[in-house]
């Protein structure tokens, strides 16, 4: 059965080196999620561990794997559709995939997304990283058709590539997550901005989740995780803490939004 309206949740939180105690505050969350009647539920960036990057190789996990079989249990007893932020996954060599997964209600994974865009940045005075170093790039466009809408699949950094989004969304894509563990300094100038101008542009939903607060690498991030329509309205915003935020999906509005407006249709440049 199609959902024509539903409820969405983005899950804001700040991620430590305790994938035990970080994994246990991710299902509560998910759990209120579920008792608000939330159908969809979208975890951030790297939400079962966060450390030092040289630490990171060691915190691989194998998908599945314990952490996601436990997400499993948990969508399937709940009965939602949970997007897993992302986890460290394995890879051939000793870096790790920033991989996304999206579970159905039977807690089958239907959909994996490794991060395409790594953060190799050096802002002076605010923050170095090099994603790069540790962790392996992904090649594959996602996206995965369900009753709620044909979801895309995107991770933070991806943010800043709009030819990514507008590939998900030649697609099919209706929902777009955007999992994020995104730092204070660029997030502070240009979050909110570009979360609005990609789903205005797709004419999308599109649920961002972030990391809050100081890293145990030293890195802030800059937490107002959001819910954008297809018109670009700000439909929830966190606030400056770990918490849960909620919004309607509706697909008859974005329908509308599509139709008033068809920009898509006019389209006359393919992304590179």
């Amino acid at each position: 059965m199609a959902f024509q309206k539903y409820l969405a949740a983005a899950i804001q939180v700040h991620a430590g080196v305790d994938k035990q105690a970080n994994v246990d505050k991710a299902e509560a969350f998910i759990a209120e999620a579920a008792q608000r009647g939330a159908r969809l539920v979208v975890l951030p960036e790297v939400f079962v561990w966060r450390g030092e990057r040289r630490d990171e190789s060691a915190q691989r996990e194998p998908i599945p794997g314990p952490t996601t079989r436990r997400l499993a249990a948990l969508a399937h007893s709940l009965g939602l559709y949970l997007v897993a932020g992302s986890i460290l996954e394995h890879s051939d060599d000793e870096r790790a995939y920033n991989t996304s997964l999206v579970f159905d209600p039977n807690g089958d994974i239907i959909a994996t997304y490794r991060k395409i865009h790594l953060f190799d940045v050096d802002i002076t005075g605010h923050v170095t990283v090099r994603e790069s170093d540790t962790r392996r790039p992904g090649d594959q466009v996602v996206t995965v058709v369900t009753p709620l809408g044909t979801i895309g699949l995107s991770i933070c950094y991806d943010l800043r590539f709009p030819e990514l989004f507008r590939r998900l969304t030649q697609a099919g894509a209706e929902i777009i997550t955007l999992p994020s563990a995104f730092t204070f300094p660029t997030g502070a100038a240009h979050w909110e901005i570009l979360i609005r101008a990609r789903a205005i542009e797709n004419q999308v939903y599109l649920i961002a989740p972030d990391q809050i607060g100081k890293s145990a690498g030293g890195v802030v991030d800059y937490g107002n995780s959001l819910i954008v329509d297809p018109w670009g309205t700000t439909l929830a915003r966190a606030a400056d803490r770990e918490m849960v935020i909620y919004a309607e999906v509706d697909r008859e509005h974005q329908r509308r939004v599509r139709e008033q407006l068809p920009c898509l249709q006019h389209t006359r440049l393919t992304p590179v």
